[in-house]
C-alpha cells in the first residue's frame, strides 16, 4: 500500500471513530464491515476507499473534517474553518485560544513523554499522539479565525 493510501485510510478511520461506528453506519447506510474495509490496511482492501458522499455525511457530523483535511495536506493546501462547529468549544476570543493552545500542547508533550519512556513509540502511542496533534491543529485554526476577525 502506498504512503498516500495509508495516510487516507488512517484519516478515514479517525473520521469513523470521531462520529462513532454505529452513527457512521446510520449516516452512510453502510455496514460496520463495509466501513471497516474502507480503512483496513490489509492487502485485499488496499484499493477500497470511502465514497465522497459518505465522507461528506460523516464530516458534517464529526468534530473535524479528517479526510478533507488529509486530502488538502497531501496537496499542500491549508484549510480554514469559517463557521463555528456544533461540537467545538465556545468562542472566548484570542485569550481563550492561547490558554487552550497551551493546554493542548502540554497534553501532546505529556503523551510524547509517556510514549518515549521505553525508547520506542508503539502504534497505539503514535495514534494517541496523532489525536493530540489534530486537537492542537483545531485550536490553531480557531485561533487563526479569531485573529482574522480582530484584524478586519
Amino acid at each position: 500500500m502506498s504512503v498516500v493510501s495509508g495516510y487516507l485510510k488512517k484519516h478515514t478511520e479517525a473520521l469513523v471513530k470521531d462520529v462513532g461506528i454505529e452513527a457512521a453506519c446510520q449516516l452512510t447506510g453502510k455496514s460496520k464491515a463495509t466501513l471497516g474495509r474502507y480503512y483496513s490496511d490489509h492487502a485485499e482492501h488496499a484499493d477500497r476507499f470511502m465514497p465522497v458522499d459518505a465522507v461528506a455525511a460523516l464530516e458534517e457530523a464529526a468534530s473535524f473534517p479528517h479526510v478533507t483535511s488529509a486530502l488538502a495536506e497531501l496537496n499542500g493546501i491549508t484549510l480554514s474553518l469559517n463557521e463555528e462547529r456544533r461540537n467545538s468549544e465556545g468562542s472566548g476570543g484570542i485569550n481563550s485560544d492561547v490558554i487552550l493552545l497551551s493546554q493542548r500542547f502540554a497534553m501532546l508533550m505529556a503523551e510524547y513523554n509517556q510514549s518515549i519512556e521505553d525508547g520506542v513509540i508503539s502504534i497505539n502511542e503514535a495514534k494517541r499522539m496523532l489525536r493530540e496533534t489534530l486537537a492542537l491543529q483545531q485550536v490553531l485554526i480557531k485561533m487563526k479565525l479569531h485573529l482574522e476577525e480582530e484584524s478586519v
